[in-house]
C-alpha cells in the first residue's frame, strides 16, 4: 500500500460531497478521487437494471484508473440496488451508504421515523430488512423526492433553494397518516444533508435530521487504520462523466470540500 494511494469516492452526483466531509475531518490527510456520474444523474429516476449495470463498470473503470485502497459508494440508490454486485467485481474494501434507519430508531421518541430519499431507494427492498431489524416497534413513513436532489445540487452551485419547495417535500411525509406524530427523517440520500440547515428552517416544527456521514467516516477510518498516508493534504481530484457548464459551475463547491474543478473521465 502506497502512501498516495487514494480514497475513491463516488456518486451520481454532489451528494456524496455529506459523506467526504466528514471523512476528511477523521483523515485530512487522506488523498481523495471524488467520481461524480453526471451523465448518469439522477440515479433515482433510473431503473433498477440501468443502476446495476452502470454502477459496477463505472467503479471497475476509476479503480482501473486510479487505484484506490478502498472505494466508497456515496449514493443510497446505489448502494441499495448495486453494492453486492460491486464487492463481487472489485478486490478491495468498498463501502456502501445505506438509510440510517437503525441511529434514527435509536433517537426516536414518539417511533414514528420518516424516511426521505429517492423513488428509487425508498421503494428497496433494502429498506424494509432495515425497518425490520432495527425499527421493528416504529412506524415507517416513505416520501421519494428528485426535486429535492435537484435543488441540492442547484444550491452547490449557488442556487438557494426555495423555502415553499422544501416545504412542500416534507409535507409528503409530515401529511401522511402519523405524520404528525413523526420525530425524527432518516435522509436516505447523501444529496439531502448538503441542505440540512435550509430542509430544518423550512420544517414546521424540529425534527431530528438523520443520516449516516459520520458513521461511514468512522467505517473508513477503521478500514484504514495503520496505513500510511502522505504528510502533507493535498488538493483531491473531482472527475465527472460529463462536464458542461452546470459541472462547472460547481467549482468553487467543490473547493469548500478540497476538490481541483471538475475533469471529465
Amino acid at each position: 500500500m502506497r502512501d498516495d494511494q487514494p480514497v475513491l469516492f463516488f456518486d451520481s452526483g454532489v451528494g456524496g460531497l455529506s459523506v467526504l466531509a466528514p471523512t476528511r475531518r477523521l483523515l485530512p490527510h487522506a488523498p481523495i478521487v471524488y467520481a461524480a456520474d453526471s451523465a448518469g444523474f439522477p440515479y433515482g429516476t433510473r431503473t433498477e437494471a440501468e443502476i446495476a449495470a452502470r454502477v459496477p463498470a463505472l467503479l471497475g473503470r476509476l479503480v482501473e484508473r486510479y487505484r484506490p485502497r478502498l472505494a466508497v459508494i456515496a449514493c443510497n440508490t446505489a448502494s441499495t440496488i448495486a453494492l453486492d454486485a460491486v464487492r463481487a467485481a472489485l478486490d478491495l474494501p468498498v463501502v456502501g451508504t445505506v438509510p440510517a434507519i437503525k441511529p434514527a430508531a435509536a433517537l426516536s421518541r414518539t417511533r414514528v421515523i420518516g424516511v426521505l430519499g429517492t423513488d428509487a431507494t425508498v421503494r428497496q427492498p433494502y429498506v424494509d430488512r432495515l425497518a425490520t431489524e432495527f425499527a421493528a416497534d416504529c412506524t415507517i413513513l416513505r416520501h421519494g423526492s428528485a426535486r429535492l436532489v435537484a435543488l441540492a445540487e442547484a444550491a452547490l452551485r449557488g442556487d438557494a433553494p426555495p423555502a415553499h419547495a422544501l416545504r412542500e417535500i416534507l409535507a409528503g411525509l409530515l401529511d401522511q397518516p402519523g405524520g404528525d406524530r413523526m420525530d425524527a427523517v432518516v435522509l436516505a440520500c447523501t444529496h439531502f444533508r448538503l441542505l440540512d440547515a435550509a430542509l430544518a428552517a423550512a420544517a414546521p416544527r424540529p425534527l431530528m435530521l438523520v443520516d449516516g456521514g459520520d458513521g461511514i467516516a468512522r467505517r473508513i477510518a477503521h478500514l484504514t487504520q495503520g496505513q500510511g498516508w502522505p504528510v502533507a493534504s493535498a488538493q483531491g481530484a473531482a472527475v465527472f462523466t460529463r462536464v458542461g457548464d452546470e459541472e462547472r459551475a460547481l467549482a468553487p463547491a467543490l473547493a469548500r470540500f478540497g476538490l481541483g474543478a471538475p475533469e471529465l473521465l
